[in-house]
């Protein structure tokens, strides 16, 4: 889940077009990892409802964290002479992002441990890292 997030992020940020294409395309890409969720896990109409919106809001989590990180080195970087201190803080920040993506995840495989069942539990990991193989093999093309 983290690595297909990471690559999204940084498809993103290295995507050229006006921010609208980009916006088109984040969504687009959005939408077929959700509906590849929906079809290797096998939701039912019930817990696509339950689930989806935790999911989501999962993603927009982890996102909102990588962005904060990266805003916080962008702006060390952008200054001519940074203190150590903001260094420092840069470094902590980009050095804690998997460890906050993984308490979020873990706040969140709770919640979907309500909602899915055991074996769909782990159907969500297989689909999440079936999507990123298939990103980084349509990248290579």
């Amino acid at each position: 889940m983290k690595k297909s997030i990471a690559f999204l992020l940084i498809l993103l940020a290295t995507f050229t077009d006006s921010a609208q294409d980009r916006s088109k395309w984040a969504n687009e890409m959005l939408e077929a990892k959700h509906k590849m969720l929906i079809e290797v896990v096998g939701l039912t109409p019930t817990q696509q409802d339950q689930f989806m919106p935790l999911y989501e809001a999962m993603e927009r989590e982890i996102y909102a964290t990588n962005r904060d990180a990266r805003a916080l080195a962008a702006n060390v970087e952008k200054k001519k002479a940074p203190s150590d201190s903001e260094y420092a803080q840069a470094a902590e920040a980009l050095s804690r992002i998997k460890v906050r993506e993984g308490e979020i995840e873990a706040k969140y495989f709770e919640k979907f441990s309500k909602i899915l069942s055991k074996r769909q539990l782990f159907l969500l990991k297989q689909a999440e890292n079936k999507f990123t193989r298939k990103m980084l093999k349509g990248r290579k093309k």
